[in-house]
């Protein structure tokens, strides 16, 4: 089984949270996308499962 990606938020106070796991890295990388579109001043970001 190939690698699986997660999508993770940091909020304005630095706290980290998981958005979702055990994406593909297209599917990962777009709703990282969607919720930036969304204007929230969280940053998102992408990067491999158990990380």
């Amino acid at each position: 089984m190939g690698t699986t990606y997660r999508v993770m938020r940091q909020d304005d106070n630095g706290n980290r949270f998981l958005v979702a796991k055990g994406l593909t890295r297209p599917a990962a990388e777009q709703l990282a996308a969607e919720f930036e579109a969304r204007g929230h001043k969280q940053l998102y970001w992408v990067e491999p499962d158990g990380q």
